[in-house]
């Protein structure tokens, strides 16, 4: 059975970092793209950050310069390290897992609640 299993949410002020982490187990983690993306109040939930298999990374425009991506194969982990966060990253933030083309696996979400 194939588990997302989310962690590290909180409140946080303005300004201040968490740092979120991912753990997986049913898959071979390795060889997928993980990524975060979130879900505020009242919008589409939208990608914050994605590492491949390779570690190539990308970003939302949004959280560039302030979220770093980073993935651990031997412990089946990715994090996203949040710095410098801003009221607007409150949000559901959600764990993904694809392999190209069908394969897509989501975790049940963690709050980020950032307070001005």
């Amino acid at each position: 059975q194939v588990r997302l299993v989310e962690s590290g949410g909180g409140l946080v002020q303005a300004g201040g970092s968490l740092r979120l982490s991912c753990t997986a187990s049913g898959i071979n983690f390795s060889i997928y793209t993980m990524a975060w993306y979130r879900r505020a109040p009242g919008q589409q939930r939208e990608l914050v950050a994605r590492i491949t298999s390779g570690s190539s990374t990308n970003y939302a425009d949004s959280v560039k310069g302030r979220f770093t991506i980073s993935r651990d194969d031997a412990k089946k982990v990715v994090y996203l390290q949040m710095n410098s966060l801003k009221p607007e990253d409150t949000a559901v933030y959600y764990c993904n897992a694809a392999f190209p083309p069908y394969t897509i696996y989501w975790g049940q979400g963690t709050q980020v609640t950032v307070s001005s």
